[in-house]
């Protein structure tokens, strides 16, 4: 094998590396924004698990975040829980840093 084909390879290797860290962030980043919702949604014990549970299953309805966001706005609007967009936005990259963080931690 070549070094330039060795490079490649690595170069691959590193690539999938990567996105599956994002994907393992991502998940874990709307199972704690799912855990943060139950909680202002008034749930707890096994509700609260099946709402972040949905959550997650919510990133798979279109590539992005925006699924995630509507189903947490559509949720807080019809429970009638005051918290603007920017707040549910703000609190979504502050979990995002975290999760980032957890992933790397774990592996």
């Amino acid at each position: 094998m070549s070094t330039f084909d060795k490079r490649e390879d690595a170069f691959e290797k590193r690539y999938v590396h990567d996105e599956e860290m994002q994907f393992k962030a991502m998940a874990r980043r709307n199972r704690l924004l799912g855990q943060w919702a139950a909680e202002k949604l008034g749930l707890s014990g096994d509700e609260a698990v099946e709402y972040a549970k949905s959550v997650v299953r919510a990133d798979f309805e279109e590539p992005g975040e925006e699924d995630v966001f509507r189903k947490i706005r559509g949720d807080f609007d019809e429970a009638k829980v005051e918290q603007s967009d920017h707040q549910i936005r703000r609190t979504m990259e502050e979990l995002m840093a975290e999760a980032v963080a957890q992933v790397r931690t774990d592996g």
